[in-house]
């Protein structure tokens, strides 16, 4: 039998085929657009100008968004999110689920963590061994736990998580900008094709890349759609398959801000940066608001209980960090403090009322 790396590294090989199909059917596409079509097709050279100005723009953001997709490593949990040397050993020579849920549960005390197992346990990584944050999972391709992981993709040959989300939804916009673009451009000579108006070279490139970019753009869009979606309700596909589970139980809207809060997390707040492949998504991919979670200072400090039948202790969960602050609406605190401020006068003027009555 052979070697295990060996097997892995075929298999590491392997994962590239799709990224290298599509490199060849991106290469082969800007040959036919630009020789075939543009140099050699088309006789009105202001057509021909605006249709490679247009073309080449819409090229080179696709292939960019496409590049920090596939080369942005994942984001992994941080050495915090560890269990200390002492406390994996004593993990791992524990035979009960319950001593092992105890020693997470003291582990936990000092993490940011909301969300936990359907059955209410810590949510631990055994190959990975790290507490997971929220949002985290493990991906058996890359075999790492990936912050705010959304799947695997097999055409980037990477994780869709924390660090390219951005990237992945720019990837899918950019690339039906391009395939959109090319067969609207390309229809009127598809056209011409069924009359015998072409010459023969052109005939085949002209054909297929019609059909190539009208593919293309329909399987696109579907799942450009979908992602739009998930970013407007600030879920991942994960969780819109499976909703997280806080202390109160799963809430598929748990992390929800608001639409325009949803989407400012994915793509930052500086609009002028949406458009372009470049970082600036918000927080750390560690915490995140929850909508759970009341930004009253009071009300910061949020206790973790397991279930009744299971004999661990309770924990305390640090409060909010200080990118979970900063994301959180000014208009929520506002309001916030208005509900405060009016329970007290009504109390206030209660106990009042109640004194007037026993005065009198």
């Amino acid at each position: 039998m052979a070697p295990t790396h060996v097997l892995r590294c075929c298999q590491r090989g392997l994962a590239w085929i799709p990224v290298i199909f599509i490199a060849l059917v991106v290469c082969w596409s800007y040959y036919a657009y630009v020789v075939e079509l543009c140099l050699y097709t088309i006789t009105m050279m202001g057509e021909r100008i605006v249709y490679l100005i247009f073309f080449h723009v819409s090229f080179v953001m696709f292939v960019w968004s496409y590049w920090k997709t596939i080369f942005t490593k994942p984001a992994n949990p941080s050495k915090e999110f560890c269990l200390p040397k002492a406390e994996k050993e004593r993990y791992e020579k524990e035979e009960r689920p319950e001593s092992q849920q105890e020693i997470l549960w003291r582990a936990a005390s000092t993490l940011p963590m909301y969300t936990r197992t359907g059955a209410g346990a810590i949510r631990y990584c055994d190959r990975c061994q790290v507490i997971k944050p929220d949002r985290c999972h493990h991906c058996s391709a890359c075999d790492m736990c990936v912050l705010k992981m959304d799947h695997h993709c097999p055409w980037v040959n990477n994780c869709v998580g924390f660090s390219n989300y951005k990237f992945f939804i720019l990837f899918l916009a950019y690339s039906l900008v391009y395939c959109l673009f090319i067969a609207a451009t390309v229809l009127q000579y598809f056209i011409k094709f069924w009359t015998n108006e072409l010459n023969n070279s052109a005939k085949f490139h002209v054909l297929f890349l019609f059909f190539v970019a009208a593919m293309f753009c329909i399987s696109i869009l579907s799942l450009f759609s979908y992602h739009l979606w998930l970013v407007g309700k600030n879920r991942s596909t994960i969780e819109a398959f499976r909703a997280p589970v806080f202390r109160t139980g799963s809430d598929k809207n748990g992390f929800s801000l608001g639409f325009r809060k949803n989407i400012a997390q994915v793509f930052g707040d500086q609009k002028q940066y949406w458009l372009l492949p470049i970082y600036t998504s918000q927080g750390d991919g560690l915490t995140f608001p929850t909508r759970l979670v009341n930004a009253d200072a009071e009300q910061a400090t949020v206790t973790l209980q397991p279930d009744s039948n299971k004999c661990v202790p309770e924990v305390s969960v640090s409060p909010l960090s200080e990118s979970q602050n900063r994301l959180l609406s000014n208009e929520q605190q506002a309001n916030n403090a208005e509900d405060h401020l009016a329970e007290n006068v009504l109390k206030s003027a209660e106990s009042e009322t109640v004194t007037m009555e026993s005065e009198s």
